[in-house]
């Protein structure tokens, strides 16, 4: 095999993973990654709603019990149209594999932001999770398992921040939730 064929062998693959980043490092919209998630052949979705907020908190940092009450150490209260949706994941695979492909989605898109992350025990507990903050019961499962991201997103279409948690009770019962807030 002569140099050039090796350095196309290397480079050529490079550069087409650059051109599809290049591609993606666009504005993205938030609604764009429902549809994407209700096309995904191992995600059902089990809750869908759409209600105008006013003064809704975003969590910027764990939930934690503070004076006896349940709250983030660090938030943001937002007006705008938030849009809730919850999927299981099924057919084996991992709520953490699919919140991982929308991390990198938005890693790459022009006007995102990550705000906060945290994993497992870190995030607080998964109980106030659910139901206090998503108002899911289902997507309550081990502390350990939990998953959450804070974005922001500017695009053309708006200013927007998403909220991503996944959540599994056992490997069958996996559950993936997105909060969608279009700001006013």
């Amino acid at each position: 095999m002569s140099a050039i064929q090796r350095w196309t062998r290397i480079l050529l693959p490079a550069l087409l993973v650059g051109q599809a980043v290049s591609l993606w490092a666009q504005d993205l919209d938030p609604y764009a990654l429902v549809e994407r998630l209700h096309d995904y052949p191992h995600a059902v979705s089990i809750d869908s709603r759409e209600l105008e907020v006013a003064d809704h908190e975003l969590g910027l940092g764990a939930l934690q019990k503070i004076r006896g009450q349940w709250g983030f150490s660090r938030s943001v209260r937002l007006d705008g149209t938030l849009t809730r949706e919850t999927w299981q994941i099924v057919d084996g695979f991992a709520a953490t594999e699919v919140l991982r492909e929308l991390e990198q989605q938005l890693a790459a898109a022009k006007g995102s932001e990550l705000l906060f992350s945290c994993d497992g025990r870190a995030c607080g507990n998964a109980a106030q999770w659910a139901n206090r903050v998503f108002g899911q019961r289902v997507l309550y499962g081990t502390s350990g398992e939990q998953r959450y991201r804070a974005y922001a997103v500017d695009t053309e279409a708006g200013e927007f921040r998403l909220a991503l948690y996944s959540g599994a009770r056992t490997s069958d019962r996996q559950y993936l939730h997105m909060d969608i807030l279009r700001l006013r």
